[in-house]
């Protein structure tokens, strides 16, 4: 076997191995896209769904991202403010304060946004009715493992259950509801509801293309390689 013939042998293999891995990698993005649509439509039909009453007993058997309402009373002595979150681009903090409900159980309550410069627990300019009342908003993932404890400002870096619950004098439900409407209502302006989480599809499908792009240069590429072999000359004896 001559030695033009093991380096064309080579593109090809080479080639062929970049390639169908390449096409490989494309197939899982396209298939990571199928599952964040899944997972997205998921999440719509959970929040077109009716409210659920959240009660100590139910606070367990339900879902993230199910639309939920709940009675109870404000403890603003144990809200907390979740630091570094932008509204609109402009910065600031997400007030989050225990829901006590009948039963001595509490749930965490993501109220919404306040300025960057409200950085004193309770928020006076955010302060929720004394008197009981009724929620509306929708369940969503606790962010935490249980390590996220707030300082001695209140301040915590993102809503953990376990770890918030851990200074408190009652047991919390194991998911945080987003606020987006109470009665009666908020006698502020703040805080501001947050919007609900946008569902993106995120960037898989431009990974697969990319892929498949990257394959397919190879395989042209490996083309290429092999006219300029066969037109090369070969050296006289």
């Amino acid at each position: 076997m001559d030695r033009s013939r093991r380096r064309r042998e080579a593109v090809v293999a080479i080639a062929a191995i970049v390639a169908v891995t390449c096409i490989a990698l494309g197939f899982w993005q396209l298939q990571r896209l199928s599952d964040r649509r899944a997972r997205n439509a998921a999440i719509e039909r959970e929040r077109s769904l009716d409210p659920v009453l959240i009660t100590t007993a139910a606070g367990d058997e339900v879902e993230p991202y199910t639309p939920v309402r709940a009675s109870g009373s404000f403890d603003t002595e144990y809200e907390v403010l979740v630091y570094g979150r932008t509204l609109d681009g402009e910065p600031g903090h997400v007030v989050v304060t225990p829901l006590v409900l009948d039963g001595d159980e509490a749930i965490l309550v993501i109220r919404g946004w306040v300025p960057f410069g409200d950085t004193t627990v309770p928020v006076a300019d955010a302060a929720p009715p004394s008197d009981e009342l009724t929620i509306v908003g929708f369940l969503v993932p606790d962010e935490g493992d249980g390590s996220t404890v707030p300082d001695g400002n209140g301040m915590v870096g993102r809503v953990d259950v376990r770890g918030i619950g851990s200074t408190l004098p009652y047991p919390l439900l194991p998911l945080p509801i987003q606020l987006t409407e109470q009665t009666p209502p908020q006698p502020s302006e703040l805080p501001i509801p947050l919007p609900p989480e946008a569902l993106s599809e995120g960037p898989h499908l431009s990974y697969a293309i990319q892929w498949f792009c990257f394959a397919a240069i190879a395989v042209v590429g490996a083309v290429i390689l092999l006219r300029r072999e066969r037109r090369a000359p070969t050296a006289a004896p």
